[in-house]
């Protein structure tokens, strides 16, 4: 990877010139590619993973293959109060604001140590952390969180950015694509083993079109089970493993996967779909971002500014 341009046009974003989720994912790996990740250790036997949204996703993949123990916002101090086999406490938020800093004061509170995974070396929540890893990450809109929870996946999975961008090069952009502005629904499908990205994926619909537009994500298990009694005209979108039931043959779209691909690189991909998907449509969030910031801000009682440098 020679240059950093997308890199660059991320890093000069305003307000005026918010670019869409594909070109902050590009970005994302132009700026891997130059830098070391740093690798998560945890010496917890039994962790309690604590995030919000896509946080809460993102630990769940990272800890996927340990015997933790996952909760968000909502449920983390229930979790603390009945399972005393919790031997310490993980909290993943990109900002470490927000909830972050309850859930790491209300944890200290327990007894419970507690490491902090994030994006923010100044990091409210570092206050109430016993150990902090934080992560590399590029100027990005609000909630876009994709170099941010992007670089801890990596993390674990150890996959070569320079891979996944070239990959996204030469295969995914050879790809005609259909008129995505035709379609206010989607059906995405993917992999089984990737059923831990199908929470960041519903997500980032959310953040970016709200209920404007209408999505469905499963695996290609899950997709049998009644999902598709009342047909609709939807774009079914099956990455890695070709869809050849669901929908019209016209609407179906088959986004391959490199082999032995991992987490680092169906989120890439996947992130990088759904931002062609935002250029065909109205800019929903560009339009909102900065009234929605303002607005939650006093909610959270944080300056939550719509540009995270």
């Amino acid at each position: 990877m020679k240059e950093k341009i997308n890199y660059k046009t991320m890093q000069s974003l305003t307000l005026k010139n918010i670019p869409d989720l594909d070109v902050c994912v590009l970005g994302a790996l132009e700026l891997f590619s130059s830098i070391k990740i740093p690798k998560i250790e945890i010496s917890y036997k039994k962790p309690l993973v604590v995030g919000s949204g896509n946080a809460e996703a993102t630990g769940r993949i990272i800890f996927e293959d340990k015997d933790a123990v996952f909760a968000s916002e909502s449920n983390f101090e229930e979790k603390l109060k009945n399972i005393k086999s919790i031997d310490g406490v993980v909290l993943i938020s990109a900002s470490g604001g927000k909830h972050a800093p309850i859930i790491a004061k209300t944890s200290r509170e327990f007894r419970k140590n507690v490491t902090l995974i994030t994006n923010n070396q100044n990091a409210l929540a570092k206050e109430y952390s016993d150990r902090v890893f934080v992560f590399p990450k590029q100027k990005e809109p609000y909630t876009y969180n994709t170099s941010t929870y992007m670089g801890m996946i990596l993390g674990k999975t150890h996959e070569s950015p320079d891979k996944i961008y070239d990959f996204i090069k030469l295969r995914i952009d050879k790809i005609k694509l259909p008129n995505l502005g035709r379609y206010d629904k989607y059906y995405l499908i993917v992999p089984p083993k990737f059923s831990g990205i199908i929470r960041m994926l519903n997500v980032k619909f959310i953040e970016l079109f709200g209920r404007r537009v209408a999505r469905d994500v499963e695996t290609s298990e899950y997709v049998k089970h009644a999902t598709t009694v009342v047909p609709s005209n939807e774009l079914f979108i099956s990455f890695g493993e070709e869809n050849k039931n669901w929908g019209d043959k016209k609407n179906r779209l088959h986004i391959p996967l490199p082999k032995n691909a991992d987490y680092g690189t169906i989120m890439a991909i996947s992130y990088y779909l759904i931002g062609k998907i935002q250029k065909s449509h109205t800019p929903y969030f560009k339009k909102n971002i900065s009234n929605y910031t303002k607005s939650v801000s006093k909610i959270f009682g944080q300056e939550i500014k719509p540009i995270v440098e």
